[in-house]
Formats: C-alpha cells, structure tokens, sequence
C-alpha cells in the first residue's frame, strides 16, 4: 500500500523492513541508537529489535569498519552508519585495500554483503571537513557500487536493494533530502544501476546526481516558461553506471549538461562527459557541459558556501549559454533555500 513518507521515514522503513524479513541484518554506528537516529532514519529500530542488532559504537572509523567487514565475512549482513562522508576517509583501508577486493581475490567464494551509510551535503559553516560527496572517488575503486537516492522511494527501494546484495556498497544521503516527502510504495523494487527519467523534455539533457536533481527540476520549470524544455535523468547508481540511457536522450535533444553533486575536475561528471562524447559525438550541437562544485575546499561563510554549491540559477544560465539564450529576469523567481528549514546538527 502505497504512503507519503519524508526521505529520512523512508529510510527508517526500508532498515525495519529487512532486519524483519532477514535476522543476520543489523545496523550500527556512531549516534545510530541515540533520540535523535541520524536524522530520525534510524529512530525506533533499538526498541524494535533491541542492543544486539541496533546499537551505538565508539568514535573509530576504520576499527569499527573492520567490525563490519568481519561480520559481513561471517555471514551477516551489517550497515554501518556514518554521520559524514568525509570521515569515511578515515576506513579507506578498510574499504580500497580490503572490502573492495576480497570477493575478486578469492575468485568468487567469499561474499561481503555490508552497506555503508554516510551523509553528505551542505548544511550551514559547514566547512571543508564536514561538506563532500566523494561518489566519484568510490566509484574509481573496483568491487564498490556507489548509490546515490533522490527521492523517498529510491531511499525505501535502493536500500533494501543495497541490504540485499551480496558485494559491498556505499549508499550516500543528502541531508537536505531527508525532510522531503513522496510517495512510497513497498512492493516497488528498484534495482542497482537504473537510472531515473525524472522529467522528459527535448531541448537538453541534464544527467543529475542527488540533490542536484531538485535543483535541475526547478531550472526545468523556470526554463519552461520560455518553451525550453529539459530532459532531467537522476543516475540514481554511479557504480554500477548504465550510460545508454542518457545516450538515447543526448540524440534527441543534442545538448547534455551534467550537473553533479560533486567537483568537476577528475570527477564523475568527467567520466559522464566522455562516454557521451564518444558515443553521441555526430548528435551533438555543443560540447557536453559540466556544472559542479568549485574547484576549492568548501568555505565556512554561507555567501561563499552559497557561490561554492551551484544551484538552480547556474543551471538555467549554463542551459541559456548552452542554447544562445539571453539571459531571463530571475528576480522574481523562488529558488531553494534551507536557511530556516535546516537545523543542524553538521
């Protein structure tokens, strides 16, 4: 039965759901247990399921990483809570000389069915230290996949997917995403490496990831009002990345814009580029645009966070570049804005 949920419900839904169907489940991490639940996407699981399979754990990235591979190796299937990506970087041990290789080293017998959470995304003062995504640079590792849910239903959907598959993945959030609503349906399954048609049109193609998806909708029906129609595809799942897809729609529109919630340089938004280019090189009127994060660490001021994260504007102004457009009149326009909506904490 189909239920509007938030982002961070769905979630919560989701984790309930397989620990229920599946006893080897567990969740854990720092604050995992605690009133608040990361964000309320874990809250009520420790009274539900009790201490042993929801539960708090010291402040050591990498130890507790290697917990969870050991569990995943023993024939359970743990997920591991983050509170931020960037701290992930302290497991990257664990995760690029480990977890990733195991399933190849052991010429298939061993399986590491273990999910790794970890939030991203702006806040406010956020800083460089509590502010990235980093997609990209898992997504460079053989033997990760790397998901990235938009909408309630791909956080219900994808993550029971990632629970259930047998090789290691990292599921990133946005923590602007967790108080968005949409509709649920549980008997809706969504399978790693699908990407999402989230709004058709035939001027442009603009391939998202994350919130920069919200962000693409709101140019699309700005950009609307002037006939311009944008064709929004959410990748949903950069490892494993299905590119025909976005192909097909590039030789249809022949414009593409890749607007990633990450930097451009050396990114995922790079590799996006060159497949489109190699494979719709004779259907494009432009070369493939890329929109992204500047080029330098993340500032702590909201007007410079606010010039670091591009936005709807960008997008609209890049697309009006993109097709000879002259520059609209957005004074009037509303555009995202979390200044009093988001309260923190990081």
């Amino acid at each position: 039965m189909k239920s509007m949920l938030t982002f961070k419900e769905a979630l919560a839904l989701g984790l309930s759901s397989e620990m229920e169907a599946d006893p080897s489940v567990f969740v854990f991490g720092l604050d995992v247990p605690d009133h608040k639940g990361i964000y309320g996407s874990t809250r009520g699981l420790a009274e539900r399921f009790g201490p042993d399979r929801c539960f708090g754990t010291p402040l050591s990235e990498e130890g507790m990483t290697g917990v969870a591979v050991g569990a995943a190796l023993a024939g359970l299937r743990p997920v591991q809570v983050h509170i931020r990506v960037d701290f992930v970087l302290l497991a990257m041990n664990q995760i690029a000389n480990i977890v990733s290789n195991l399933h190849y080293l052991s010429g298939g017998r061993l399986r590491v069915p273990l999910v790794i959470r970890a939030v991203i995304g702006r806040g406010w003062g956020q800083s460089a230290q509590h502010s990235k995504s980093l997609h990209g640079l898992f997504a460079h590792l053989p033997g990760l996949k790397v998901v990235l849910p938009t909408t309630p239903q791909d956080a219900y959907s994808l993550l029971r997917a990632s629970i259930r598959d047998d090789n290691p993945v990292l599921f990133l959030e946005h923590r602007w995403l967790y108080d968005v609503s949409g509709e649920v349906d549980p008997s809706h399954s969504i399978g790693l490496g699908e990407p999402a048609l989230r709004r058709p049109g035939d001027s442009a193609t603009v391939v998202t990831t994350s919130w920069m998806t919200l962000e693409a909708l709101k140019a699309a029906e700005v950009l609307a009002k002037r006939n311009v129609e944008l064709e929004v595809i959410d990748v949903r799942t950069v490892a494993p990345f299905d590119i025909e897809p976005i192909a097909a729609s590039v030789r249809k529109t022949g414009h593409c814009l890749v607007a990633d919630y990450d930097w451009t340089f050396c990114g995922f938004a790079a590799e996006v580029a060159a497949e489109v280019h190699h494979r719709c090189f004779g259907e494009l009127k432009k070369p493939v645009e890329r929109l992204g994060f500047a080029h330098v660490p993340c500032p702590t001021t909201r007007p410079l966070e606010n010039r670091f994260y591009p936005a709807a504007p960008d997008l609209i102004r890049r697309v009006e570049q993109m097709l000879g457009l002259p520059p609209a009149d957005l004074s009037r326009e509303t555009f995202y804005s979390y200044e009093q909506r988001f309260k923190g904490p990081f």
